[in-house]
């Protein structure tokens, strides 16, 4: 089987419905980091984080579902990534359910569900296209699998710190101006 090249990316496969997948796998897999990043960056109240995360949540699906049919065609390549791709969505769906369902202590839960979810989410994207990619072609194999979350987990840390989710987390965190002039 010959390798296609796109925009002076290989592409490994030629067959119809792998390329069909991809071009629903790439643009979804950009929007999720674009949309995750977004949501992760925007104050924690309505419309620009919620929003943000809803587009992510689609976008993540969308990956997932993608992943679902381009992994049969090169599993043994493959299986790790569609592997992450399911943990990346099931992370994401149960940081989702986290926070329709707000329980106590919700706030953090579903921060550390959508943080994981978006790591995984870059972990996958790494491990595949870390070889091809700058200065990333220097780096050991492993550090694709342990660099996004070495940077990620003290970030999502420091967030849900900040953003007071480790205090029972209310529905939309009061920011530091009215907690001064809390009662």
């Amino acid at each position: 089987m010959l390798a296609l090249n796109i925009l002076g990316i290989e592409v490994p496969d030629t067959r119809p419905l792998f390329i069909a997948a991809l071009a629903v796998h790439v643009p979804a897999g950009i929007t999720s980091v674009v949309s995750g990043a977004v949501a992760a960056l925007s104050p924690k109240r309505p419309r620009r984080h919620p929003m943000a995360g809803r587009v992510y949540l689609v976008g993540i699906a969308l990956v997932c579902a993608s992943a679902a049919v381009l992994a049969p065609m090169r599993w043994s390549h493959d299986w790790p990534l569609f592997l992450l791709d399911l943990l990346a969505f099931a992370a994401a769906g149960t940081g989702l359910a986290v926070r329709l369902r707000q329980r106590p202590g919700w706030l953090a839960r579903h921060g550390m569900a959508m943080a994981g979810s978006y790591v995984t989410l870059l972990t996958g994207f790494y491990i595949d296209n870390g070889p091809n990619l700058p200065l990333w072609d220097r780096l050991p194999h492993l550090t694709y699998w342990l660099l996004p979350a070495a940077v990620g987990v003290p970030i999502t840390l420091a967030a849900l710190a900040h953003n007071r989710a480790w205090n029972g987390g209310s529905r939309w965190p009061m920011s530091r101006r009215s907690a001064s002039t809390a009662p």
